[in-house]
């Protein structure tokens, strides 16, 4: 029993304690299969595992906070390249929203639930018995740091091989990406290019009261207007954005 380490990993007083030390052994086994990375410095994943209560002894152990700390950006970084990729349209006060609820600690505790992270996790004894293995602050916790062993182990692509893989229900609950309509459209690209808000404006009304057809014509600064027809105002504007945007080659 000496030369095993996952039972002196944690102070073990009983048969029970070290049964619990295999089992650890074995959950640390299969999180490495679900994850699909094997890693090099196995030292890594074990911090990423170590709850800081396992320091509260005499023996100061390395804890998964500073990977935590670590975590937290490289999975900020993935989840913004993500959505970026998803939403190409879409404003930074679209994006912010989801960007908080895929790295949120609710978010997090899901995922670690979902690879079975618990019972891999290093507790002190008096942590264990308070139910810290399904606790959503030490789950969300580790989650983060063995995104940070990811990083440090195998780069960036192997964080990203894993958030994609385990974030992948998370961003397909966020919905699909609205279609924008064409005023939209033309409003986010006029400002991309970094010019005032196209300018509208009606030129023409024909045909009775029962059935007006609307000329419009919008303006973006520096480019040509753009005239189109409607059965409405709102509809004779959208046409003109949309012919706007077709001859800039914007849609």
């Amino acid at each position: 029993m000496a030369g095993n380490s996952e039972i002196r990993s944690e102070p073990a007083t009983s048969a029970g304690e070290f049964r619990n030390g295999h089992t650890r052994a074995a959950a640390i086994a299969a999180l490495e299969r679900r994850l699909g990375h094997d890693f090099a410095d196995p030292a890594l994943l074990e911090r990423a595992l170590t709850h800081s209560s396992v320091g509260d002894g005499a023996k100061k152990v390395s804890d998964n906070e500073r990977l935590e700390f670590i975590g937290d950006r490289v999975l900020g970084l993935l989840a913004a390249e993500r959505l970026a990729d998803l939403y190409p349209t879409s404003s930074e006060g679209d994006l912010a929203p989801r960007l908080n609820a895929l790295v949120s600690r609710k978010t997090c505790a899901l995922v670690a639930r979902g690879v079975d992270l618990g019972p891999a996790l290093r507790l002190s004894p008096a942590e264990t018995k308070a139910g810290g293995r399904d606790k959503d602050s030490i789950l969300a916790g580790a989650c983060e740091a063995i995104m940070a062993a990811l990083y440090q182990d195998g780069g960036l692509d192997a964080a990203r091989a894993v958030f994609l893989d385990l974030w992948a229900g998370p961003i397909e609950e966020l919905g699909l990406p609205r279609p924008l309509d064409s005023k939209t459209q033309l409003q986010e690209w006029a400002q991309g290019q970094g010019k005032p808000l196209p300018a509208y404006a009606v030129v023409e009304r024909k045909g009775p009261d029962h059935a007006p057809v609307f000329t419009v014509e919008v303006a973006v600064q520096g480019l040509d207007a753009a005239r189109a027809e409607g059965r409405s105002r709102q509809d004779a504007e959208k046409a003109a954005a949309q012919a706007l945007l077709h001859r800039e080659g914007a849609a």
